[in-house]
């Protein structure tokens, strides 16, 4: 063989070679937490929604009550993932480009919603929206009602979907050099041309990856709403909690089938952040 063509496929062998041993053992150990905590769950239910009869599923997906709970629950998760684009990208914003006393603080707050309870924020929203309520009072003179409506859903995931939209926006500003933005405006660029056409397309591939995570987490979201809801029938019923009721009358095939419709949306989610995640970085490359 000659030399330079040995040495070329030396070089190739250890660069696929790992430095650290035990890559096996660690992947054997990934597959089976992998399968035991996530893919048999999700297998489990897959495979008891295929056992469900289609009269079944027509029965479910038909009520009026089921669909209104559906169709809450999805319009409510997208109006708060919208609302957290606009607030999680100013919030980043501030946390990355301004230094100001406290800043170390407010960022620690922007996990809170991570580290609290679903149930304890459930009921510290609940309070402070309730017409006896700090904020709830100040809406009620303006005639806005927050508790036991639509907009205190949309509230409770609000509060529960923003860390999604900050932290994942947060290392894309990082890796935005501020010189940039100077040297645009040092060229004559307004604020609005720099945010439009520097700031905005670098941000965009983390802003939609970030709304995702804050939908998917707010379409199953259940401790947090089901104080502030009311779960009223047909008005302020989401989706996790018709599961509930379902379960609570012992019709496990109308659960399952509300659970199965909930997973397909929820791995729809997930295909599409992988695929922006890709996107983003084929962006980064070019």
């Amino acid at each position: 063989m000659h030399p330079t063509a040995y040495a070329v496929g030396l070089t190739m062998a250890r660069k696929h070679k790992s430095v650290l041993p035990g890559f096996g053992l660690s992947l054997g150990f990934t597959l089976f937490y992998l399968s035991l905590a996530v893919l048999l769950p999700m297998a489990a239910l897959a495979l008891k929604a295929a056992s469900v009869s289609l009269d079944d599923i027509g029965r479910t997906l038909g009520s009026e009550r089921v669909q209104a709970a559906l169709w809450l629950s999805l319009r409510t998760a997208f109006i708060a993932g919208v609302i957290n684009v606009v607030f999680g990208l100013l919030v980043a914003w501030v946390l990355e480009r301004y230094n100001f006393p406290g800043r170390r603080l407010l960022d620690a707050f922007v996990d809170l919603p991570f580290a609290l309870p679903t149930a304890v924020a459930g009921i510290a929203l609940t309070a402070l929206y309730s017409p006896n309520g700090w904020l709830g009072s100040i809406a009620g003179i303006a005639g806005i009602k927050v508790v036991y409506t639509e907009l205190g859903i949309i509230v409770a995931l609000t509060f529960i979907g923003l860390p999604f939209v900050v932290r994942t926006v947060q290392p894309v500003l990082q890796d935005l050099d501020a010189e940039i933005e100077e040297a645009a405006a040092s060229l004559g660029a307004t604020p609005y041309q720099t945010f439009r056409y520097i700031i905005l397309p670098h941000v965009t591939p983390a802003l939609i990856t970030g709304f995702t995570l804050a939908f998917a987490r707010a379409l199953g979201e259940y401790g947090s709403v089901v104080f502030i809801s009311g779960n009223l029938p047909g008005k302020t019923e989401i989706a996790p909690l018709a599961i509930m009721t379902k379960l609570e009358q012992y019709d496990y095939n109308g659960a399952v089938v509300i659970a199965a419709l909930l997973l397909v949306v929820s791995l729809i989610i997930l295909f599409i952040i992988n695929g922006l995640q890709a996107w983003g970085r084929k962006r980064k490359l070019a």
